[in-house]
């Protein structure tokens, strides 16, 4: 055992110099540190962590620490672009494959992993079923194998994607290769089945509390949210995020904040993502103080100081919720999450059960629709990848956005298509011959010849991988027009110098299998049924959350995700309700009795304690939290609250 722990505080120390070099940091932050000495040891490890906890490190700094590769799977292809940047700005190899690349493209990024010195391939799911990236990665030596966003593998999670499914058939090519997975948020259920599925050697999860010490949860019953918000804005400090369910309300509401003094900008999928880029930096910036957002805003945010996080609209799921209100406070000082909750909010919500599940004759008619509008013949379409211009495609056959958006994720699940969003795909380029025969091309071409040496001069590694470029900048360093520098690329392309391959910013649809008749495609009325009820069920816990003025609000969220052993916060808006009750008042004392009499005839819930004494609920809550304290009642591990049998 002292062997045991000698070379772990050696190994720690190992890590710890690697954290130091490349990150500048000299101590890893909470919990860090247990995943890391998991995976060195060669354990497969489940990690959840809340969002902002430093997932990334876990696995880039064992996979440093030892030879090989560490192949990432992650879906986000935004979020996997910036993890790729941020390691090769650290001087550290790395590179990813999604979809949006060219074959061409993706056969130079695995020849590079598999002859080069690459630390990190990130892949999108997708890929991994492919033959030709199967057909790689037996030559690689793998250190290690990362899952991010574990939760899309469990059928049980909130987000499944059977293209996950696919990393089974990697552990078994690489069986002796250990896996990281981690998540943000995943109930005990999707906990134990993400291990059964990435077929772990023994189960071993290592978690971190929900529990943020320094962030109030509060809802708000309104009818007039907006009133409502700008006044919570008003009398709060700092920055903070709006998150609204639809474009038009993020325009308008940005607009309303700008108008009342409180510098506000909007952000969401449609903008383009130069737009969005430079929104996310002015508000980082503190240029805005406020960004009101979609559910598109979140991915890479890195401000710690944000002080709220304020909910306009009910989310569909608790996991939602907590990801996005857990943007808050990450600097660990006093921040609030607040939920803007009216009656309507609960029609609206139940309504979206149908709009997120459209009819299985619907999903038929979009399936359709999509082949049609992609002009995929029966029996093609494999493997094959197609822009997708979605207001196009609805405008043509009159979908209904929603619907055709649910169809769509529907079909992603049953493993038709994989849709990816839009995304900045910057243009890139490579040479496609060697640097004599260059050399012979500018001797012979002499007016492409100083072109060439701008390239040369601007970017590194052209013969050996596909680097991006930016149009603008070579422009401006040449002193060119923006049409002769794109003629030059053009035109050095068509003659096989280089392979240019211009930017795009629109989804990307992947068909999984080839085009069926839309009569014979199989659509599981088991799983859909299935996933519908577990999709209603987290709208109801949703609603069940903002609707209690009995539960408290940190505790609910923790009870959901398995902690059920922890106290009520004394922070949210139900365990402040009744601060102002004096112990010494016959108030007090009336609401004590009450509440023996009801407990010394068995357990109770405190929702179900709070009803039955009828009296003012904050006020009974504050009584019996003082009755716990003082170990009068007892509370167990179901949460029930019994009675200890004395009255004294």
């Amino acid at each position: 055992m002292a062997k045991l722990q000698k070379k772990s505080l050696a190994e720690l120390e190992d890590y710890r110099q690697i954290l130091t070099r490349y990150w500048g940091y000299t101590e890893f932050r909470s919990l860090q540190e247990e995943i890391i000495l998991s995976v060195g040891r060669g354990e497969d490890t489940l990690a959840l962590m809340p969002t902002g906890g430093g997932k990334s490190i876990t696995f880039q700094i064992p996979s440093l620490a030892m030879d090989g590769i560490c192949i990432v799977v992650t879906p986000l292809i935004a979020l996997m672009k910036d993890q790729v940047d941020h390691l090769i700005s650290r001087k550290i190899k790395a590179a990813a494959i999604h979809s949006g690349m060219t074959r061409n493209e993706i056969l130079t990024t695995l020849d590079n992993c598999i002859f080069g010195d690459f630390k990190f391939l990130y892949v999108s799911p997708e890929r991994l079923g492919t033959e030709l990236f199967r057909a790689r990665v037996r030559d690689m030596n793998v250190n290690l194998i990362a899952v991010d966003e574990a939760h899309c593998i469990s059928q049980w999670g909130y987000d499944f994607r059977p293209s996950y499914l696919e990393i089974n058939s990697i552990r078994e090519m690489l069986e002796q290769v250990p896996v990281l997975a981690l998540t943000a948020t995943a109930t005990p259920e999707v906990c134990d089945d993400i291990q059964d599925r990435l077929f772990f050697k023994k189960k071993n999860l290592l978690r971190k509390s929900f529990d943020r010490a320094n962030l109030a949860y509060v809802v708000r019953q309104t009818e007039d949210k907006t009133r409502e918000l700008t006044g919570i804005i008003q009398n709060l400090e700092g920055s903070g995020i709006v998150y609204v369910r639809n474009r038009k309300k993020c325009r308008e509401l940005a607009q309303l904040l700008q108008e009342k003094g409180i510098p506000a900008v909007y952000y969401h999928a449609g903008l383009k993502q130069e737009t969005r880029d430079e929104r996310q930096r002015g508000w980082t910036g503190n240029r805005f103080r406020v960004m009101v957002a979609t559910n598109a805003f979140g991915m890479g945010i890195d401000k710690p100081d944000v002080r709220f996080v304020i909910h306009m609209d009910l989310p569909d799921t608790p996991e939602a919720y907590f990801q996005e209100a857990g943007r808050a406070g990450r600097d660990e000082k006093k921040s609030w999450a607040i939920l803007l909750y009216s009656q309507a909010d609960k029609r609206l919500a139940e309504q979206r059960i149908g709009v997120n599940f459209p009819g299985i004759p619907r999903i038929r008619e979009v399936y359709k629709g999509l082949c049609n509008y992609l002009q995929i013949p029966l029996g093609s379409g494999k493997g094959h990848q197609y822009d997708f211009e979605i207001g196009e495609f609805l405008h043509r056959y009159r979908f209904n956005a929603l619907v055709a958006h649910s169809a769509l994720k529907i079909l992603g699940r049953e493993g038709y298509i994989a849709l990816t969003e839009a995304f900045n795909n910057p243009s890139r380029i490579m040479f496609r011959v060697g640097r004599d025969d260059l050399y012979s091309f500018q001797v012979k071409h002499a007016g492409f010849d100083g072109f060439i040496k701008l390239l040369l001069r601007s970017y590194s590694g052209l013969f050996s991988q596909y680097v991006r470029i930016d149009e603008a900048f070579l422009t401006k360093r040449s002193g060119l027009s923006a049409e002769q520098v794109y003629g030059y690329l053009k035109n050095l392309s068509s003659l096989h110098i280089i392979h240019y391959i211009p930017r795009k910013d629109i989804p990307v649809i992947t068909f999984l299998e080839e085009r069926l008749d839309e009569k014979n495609m199989l659509i599981s009325p088991e799983r859909y049924h299935f996933r519908k009820e577990r999709y209603e069920k987290r709208i109801k816990e949703m609603i069940r959350y903002a609707s209690s003025e009995t539960l408290c609000r940190n505790q609910f969220l923790l009870s959901y995700f398995g902690q059920r052993d922890v106290p009520r916060c004394g922070r949210c808006d139900v365990c402040r309700a009744g601060d102002g009750l004096d112990r010494d008042s016959a108030e007090f004392n009336v609401i004590r009795e009450k509440i023996v009499d009801l407990l010394s005839t068995g357990k109770e819930t405190l929702e179900d304690l709070v009803a039955a004494t009828g009296m003012d609920p904050g006020k009974v809550i504050q009584v019996v939290e003082w009755m716990v304290e003082q170990g009068k009642i007892s509370r167990e591990k179901d949460l029930k609250l019994s009675w200890t049998g004395s009255r004294q």
